[in-house]
């Protein structure tokens, strides 16, 4: 019966609003990273960086969507990248926020973020890419970083930061990948809704800052508390905390393993605080992210990448996906819905009941009612039922249809 709840689950997926920040990257580095055991890097093309070279990370942005409302748009998509060149370059309106213990501390990384002008073909782009596919969610699984899976294969790893936004399965907010894995998967994955701060976005993770931590993991960052009690970022600059904050604490946030009265650097980009409350990444982050793209580093290629320059380009741009125009589904509708103690099936679009057993579930996927439709419309007495959320399915296979019904 697990597969009923888990369609109950489905149906609700992207609407779930939690009031927690929550991060697959520890998960996904635990159980799936493989990390390669030799990176491959462009030899004869290495540079190192120059001193306060202000390096440009060219970005493609995987839209992958079933609905409308997962079609973010490119105005979505823009106001993220506006949020990451604040962030990244301590330009953000909120880091007057930070505290007077950790202001001396705060850096501007000298990161900078633009939308890909040029496909790694030599087309032109604007940076987004927007594929359709069947799949009502995905899970921390990297289906969606492949076309045949449903998603978007990426671009290649070396020249460009790959960025697949789509809806994600259960409560995680996203995941990125950490340095040193499989060029294929290499990027980051954002849930659609708290993606950027103008379009489809729930608060309190409505500011964009959901990528400006993803991202921080993707340069090799940490979450500040090692993801173990009082743990280790390996960054000596952040101070070592028992565990993640959440929401908006105040300062000082002082706990047992606070190493002096300063307490937690709850604003710092790499905890769990809310949008609101996140304001700064620190010096000892800085050096750790740009080490990546000095000589022999996992991203000196980036430093030659001209995927930002628009006249390198030819040809005409690759085409967008759209949703499928279809014939209506047949479907069926239930009323009254909340229900007391008689529901009506009522089927729509020329959908047959006659002969279909109609079978109700709780959500942990028991049955607790079943009865074959004998009727067009057919009526169900609930009486008996204890009031709570059920899930009502007609038919099987693929004439199956499900519906949320509430009892009162």
């Amino acid at each position: 019966m697990r597969s009923f709840f888990s369609l109950f689950c489905a149906m609700a997926i992207c609407q779930f609003a939690s009031a927690q920040r929550t991060c697959s990257t520890e998960q996904y580095a635990r159980t799936i990273f493989k990390p390669q055991s030799q990176v491959s890097v462009d030899r004869g093309r290495e540079r190192d960086t120059i001193p306060n070279e202000i390096i440009t990370i060219p970005v493609v942005v995987h839209v992958i969507f079933k609905t409308t409302e997962q079609n973010i748009s490119d105005d979505q998509v823009l106001s993220q990248i506006q949020v990451l060149n604040k962030d990244f370059r301590r330009l953000n309106a909120d880091a007057v926020n930070t505290p007077a213990a950790f202001q001396s501390i705060a850096a501007d990384s000298r990161i900078m973020f633009c939308l890909a002008q040029v496909t790694p073909e030599g087309r032109p782009t604007k940076g987004i890419v927007r594929r359709y596919t069947d799949k009502d969610f995905f899970l921390g699984d990297d289906a969606m970083k492949y076309t045949a899976a449903g998603g978007d294969d990426a671009w290649d790893s070396k020249k460009y930061l790959n960025i697949w936004v789509c809806c994600l399965f259960g409560r995680s907010l996203g995941y990125a990948t950490p340095p040193g894995g499989q060029p294929d998967l290499d990027g980051v994955v954002i849930n659609f809704d708290v993606f950027g701060t103008r379009g489809i976005v729930r608060a309190p993770f409505n500011l964009g800052r959901t990528a400006t931590h993803e991202i921080g993991h993707w340069l090799g960052l940490k979450h500040l508390w090692g993801d173990i009690s009082c743990g280790s970022d390996d960054v000596d600059d952040t101070p070592r905390q028992m565990g993640y904050n959440y929401g908006c604490p105040s300062f000082p946030h002082v706990t047992s393993c606070s190493e002096n009265g300063n307490g937690d650097m709850f604003m710092n980009f790499m905890d769990f605080s809310d949008d609101a409350c996140m304001n700064s990444f620190s010096n000892g982050q800085k050096r750790k992210m740009r080490s990546l793209f000095a000589l022999g580093g996992i991203k000196n290629s980036f430093l030659n990448s001209f995927a930002c320059d628009s006249t390198l380009a030819s040809g005409g741009p690759i085409p967008d996906d759209t949703i499928p125009v279809a014939k209506p589904r047949p479907e069926i509708m239930l009323y009254p819905n909340p229900v007391q103690s008689e529901v009506i099936i009522q089927p729509v679009n020329d959908y047959e009941l006659i002969g279909k057993v109609c079978s109700i579930f709780n959500v942990q996927g028991k049955r607790v009612f079943q009865q074959t439709c004998t009727s067009a419309k057919q009526k169900m007495n609930l009486s008996d039922l204890p009031s709570g959320v059920y899930i009502l399915q007609v038919g099987t296979g693929n004439d199956k249809r499900i519906q949320k019904l509430l009892k009162l």
